[in-house]
């Protein structure tokens, strides 16, 4: 490691940002954060797409440049820093860990999205907070202005995750499903992937740091269904702790029933919309309409969810022959294994 710290541009409410964090505090990788909008933000190399969060990254020739997307960025760092890796080193469990992490960037945070801008409590609550963030010493009426604007622009753009009264009900129960799955998983198992935290630990916790913490409407769901998961995000902040071992991963031979609840969960919900969405963006049209768990599904295509289901694929096609039978094995009947078929 390097004595010179990275230095990562993010904010509390941003899920992403709160997944960036716990990984490298949890790989003891030395870092400081700086708040978005803050003052120490100004002189940083920007992003070419301002997305949260970002971290400053010394290109080749020494330059630093800003760089996004999370889940490029934790591999990125597997490259950088050898010590307390959060990828598993299995390929296949590897393979699994990526899938769990994909489906919580890509679709809990449908829940997190929409419980904050569909419920009015939480939208209130999200404009009274996350400008102040951003600009805590802003005059009271600037303050009251920013966050009016966020909350209008944020409930005009829930379209891009889905959230419409037509997906609430499916959006609304796969959350419930999630916790009571993460609840059962975590009475045996000390993280998601095992003994030590995997991608998807942090991928996972980055969501529900807004959803079982911040929005007092799943918070209030999540307390009264999963009390475990709670202290599970609460534990997450901080992981430097935590002394991890090689063999502290779940083994592909001994996959237990909770963590397969938690593929089914994915190959249920997940699955279905990655390939509808995929198809609607084939032929170029203008709305995913599938059913999702028995109902009817409906938004606009999204690029990006387009390329995650491409990233899968390559990531399973880049298995040997060996290690890709046993991945199969074990996603058979899940339903994730409709996005190989």
């Amino acid at each position: 490691m390097t004595d010179e710290p990275l230095h990562m541009v993010g904010a509390p409410g941003s899920p992403y940002s709160r997944k960036l964090r716990a990984a490298l505090r949890y790989r003891r990788i030395p870092h400081v954060w700086i708040t978005s909008g803050s003052p120490e933000s100004r002189d940083l190399p920007r992003p070419r797409v301002e997305l949260l969060p970002q971290l400053i990254l010394a290109r080749d020739d020494g330059t630093p440049e800003a760089r996004t997307d999370t889940t490029p960025l934790l591999r990125e760092l597997e490259r950088r820093y050898q010590e307390r890796s959060i990828v598993p080193r299995d390929p296949v469990i590897a393979f699994l860990d990526a899938l769990v992490e994909d489906y919580a960037d890509e679709w809990v945070t449908k829940c997190m999205f929409h419980y904050r801008w569909a419920y009015p409590a939480d939208t209130n609550k999200a404009a009274r907070i996350l400008p102040r963030w951003f600009r805590p010493n802003a005059p009271e009426e600037t303050a009251v202005a920013m966050g009016t604007q966020f909350a209008e622009r944020q409930i005009e753009r829930l379209w891009v995750v889905g959230s419409n009264e037509t997906t609430r009900p499916v959006i609304e129960a796969s959350y419930r499903r999630l916790l009571r799955i993460l609840d059962a998983h975590l009475t045996t198992s000390r993280f998601v992937m095992g003994a030590r935290p995997g991608t998807s630990d942090f991928a996972l916790y980055g969501q529900l740091t807004q959803l079982t913490t911040f929005d007092p409407t799943p918070a209030a769901i999540a307390l009264a269904d999963a009390p475990r998961v709670v202290a599970f995000v609460d534990l997450g902040e901080e992981l430097s702790g935590v002394a991890p071992a090689d063999d502290d991963w779940l083994q592909r031979d001994d996959i237990p029933e909770t963590f397969r609840a938690l593929l089914r969960e994915i190959g249920r919900v997940y699955a279905p919309f990655l390939l509808a969405n995929a198809e609607a963006l084939a032929r170029s049209a203008t709305r995913v309409e599938c059913e999702i768990d028995g109902q009817p599904w409906t938004q606009k295509p999204f690029p990006y969810q387009g390329k995650c289901l491409a990233w899968l694929r390559e990531g399973r096609a880049a298995l040997t022959p060996v290690d890709r039978n046993a991945l199969d094995a074990i996603l058979t009947g899940t339903g994730c294994d409709a996005l190989f078929s």
